[in-house]
């Protein structure tokens, strides 16, 4: 399983279609910095196909009163569970 680190929201780039298309099954996304858009009720919809695989860091969310308006689908994690996610990972991969 890979770890797919997103930092540009979905609306705003290419790279968000780009990561879709290299994520294999088990692979999983994590949001973060202006990535966390993404999280959002109505940016999700950028994201298909995720469902248990989509991440967002809370640190990111707060950081840009995002708090509280993210998809159910998306899960929320601290810094802690980022970090338990790269260990579960076997790499990761960054996408600016």
């Amino acid at each position: 399983m890979l770890l797919h680190l997103l930092n540009r929201a979905p609306s705003s780039s290419h790279v968000p279609r780009d990561v879709l298309r290299a994520m294999g099954a088990e692979d999983r996304l994590m949001l973060i910095e202006d990535g966390v858009y993404g999280a959002l009720n109505a940016q999700v919809q950028h994201l298909p196909g995720l469902e248990g695989r989509l991440f967002a860091l809370r640190e990111d969310l707060e950081s840009r009163g995002l708090a509280g308006r993210c998809d159910a689908s998306v899960t929320i994690v601290d810094m802690d569970g980022f970090v338990a996610l790269t260990e579960e990972a076997q790499r990761t991969v960054s996408w600016f």
